[in-house]
């Protein structure tokens, strides 16, 4: 039963990690792509990079921490 709620616990964690990560991404990738002057539909393109990317490593580096997180008793 343990294993399970740690698993939900890492799901959990990789799942609001890419939400927050995705969110923070589009906005800095949209800021990026207007500062730089990025043309037409490349801009659409740079913002979805920077998204998911954002969306990935957050979402990892989240997950990772619930992990060790949820080896700890208290």
């Amino acid at each position: 039963m343990a294993r399970d709620s740690c698993l939900s616990r890492v799901t959990a964690g990789v799942a609001v990690g890419g939400a927050v990560g995705g969110a923070v991404g589009a906005v800095y990738g949209t800021y990026e792509a207007i500062r730089y002057k990025v043309p037409g539909l490349l801009k659409i393109r740079y913002i979805g990079q920077t998204t998911l990317g954002s969306a990935a490593i957050f979402g990892l580096f989240l997950g990772a921490g619930s992990l060790i997180h949820c080896g700890k008793q208290y």
